[in-house]
């Protein structure tokens, strides 16, 4: 596995206290969208589909350092949009290694060479570069030849000057296994620290909605490429190996959403790094007020269809602090690519989904322009 000793480690003696203190819910990872605004326009992602008047909007260096000591998880993702953007992000990384956190720095690599002099390597710093497949997979994936070449160019840069460096892929319904199996193969040369895979989730807002992935869709899709892969052990995912077997069908989680909480330009957003149905102003308020039993495969019908990392990664986790000796023996033998599987939660009694997420854009416009109008009346003022 892709998953360091240290990093290991430290957040099990995290999850063991968690545990001993008999808290229900605590984050692992926190998801930080410091901004919108990207360099891509992917048909499967909406983010820059929002009105430029948020797209010009960031998390500051105080917002970002408040957000990690709000809620102490001891990783912090940072996605966007594309980070690379933000002026602040060098700083941004370096205070939150400074608290002792493990930074992932996600980025689909167009920017990395031209930015790269203002980052030093850290053993608790990863590049995570979005490499969605093979050249021909990922250039369709974000809609832009020739950005395969450019990231495989970045990963090679960023090696060489002594940096971790990992690849998130994304897999929609187009997926082939036996292709994807051969891209992991190829990928093992570049002496990656880690990948990190999941299956695509049908954001409300991306253009493209007819490549999203079903349950069903997703578990042959990843039982036929571990079977191409010893299980899974032939290549260094950054997941637990309990996360592979439930994509593989072999395990039914309920989603842990609490896990990795998202801090975005809006707020802290409710429930989860996939849905936005609210958000709130503080990490104990999104604990405390959000309704988590209205969410989940099986509560909600935009859920029904998810197996993302963001919500399972932990559920996958707790499971293994459960039964380790469980989990000891897939990592031994391998994920199990064949027979039957695990029984699916049954989705008959799940609410219909409530599209909201445009008033939460429209609240947020207002908000913003309310901001500036009262900026030039006091400057008018003086």
């Amino acid at each position: 596995m892709g998953i360091p000793l240290l990093q290991a480690a430290r957040i099990g003696t995290y999850i063991l206290r968690q545990h001993l203190a008999r808290r229900e819910r605590y984050p692992l990872v926190l998801m930080l969208e410091p901004l919108f605004r990207c360099n891509l326009a992917c048909a499967g992602c909406g983010k820059i589909d929002y009105p430029d008047e948020i797209l010009d909007q960031r998390l500051s260096y105080d917002d970002c350092m408040t957000a990690i000591d709000e809620c102490g998880a001891p990783v912090v993702s940072i996605a966007g949009g594309e980070p690379l953007l933000h002026r602040e992000m060098p700083k941004i990384v370096k205070g939150f290694l400074a608290k002792r956190k493990f930074v992932i720095l996600c980025t689909n690599a167009l920017l990395l060479a031209k930015k790269i002099d203002d980052y030093q390597p850290h053993p608790s710093f990863t590049w995570s570069i979005h490499l969605d497949g093979s050249r021909a997979m990922h250039d369709k994936s974000v809609c832009l030849r020739g950005t395969y070449d450019k990231a495989v160019e970045a990963i090679k840069l960023a090696k060489s000057r002594g940096f971790r460096v990992s690849i998130n892929c994304t897999l929609f319904n187009d997926a082939d296994p036996a292709e994807v199996a051969s891209f992991f193969d190829d990928m093992k040369t570049l002496e990656l620290d880690g990948i990190t895979v999941s299956p695509g989730y049908a954001y409300e807002r991306a253009p493209d909605q007819q490549h999203f992935l079903n349950r069903t869709k997703t578990k042959e899709l990843f039982r036929g490429i571990l079977a191409r892969g010893q299980g899974g052990k032939k290549w260094p995912f950054s997941q637990s190996i309990n996360f592979l077997n439930f994509l593989a069908g072999n395990e039914s989680y309920h989603c842990t959403p609490w896990g990795n909480p998202t801090r975005t330009v809006f707020g802290w957003q409710k429930p989860c790094y996939l849905l936005g149905e609210g958000y709130t102003k503080t990490f104990r308020e999104l604990m405390d007020d959000t309704e988590w039993d209205k969410y989940g495969v099986g509560n909600y019908e935009k859920c029904a269809n998810c197996m993302v990392h963001s919500g399972f990664e932990a559920s996958a986790v707790k499971d293994m602090v459960r039964h380790p000796l469980k989990a000891a023996v897939v990592a031994m033998r391998g994920v199990r690519t064949d027979g039957p599987m695990a029984e699916d939660i049954p989705l008959e009694g799940q609410r219909r989904a409530e599209f909201v997420f445009s008033n939460h854009v429209q609240q947020k416009l207002g908000e913003i322009r309310a901001d500036k109008a009262g900026a030039q009346k006091a400057v008018a003022a003086e």
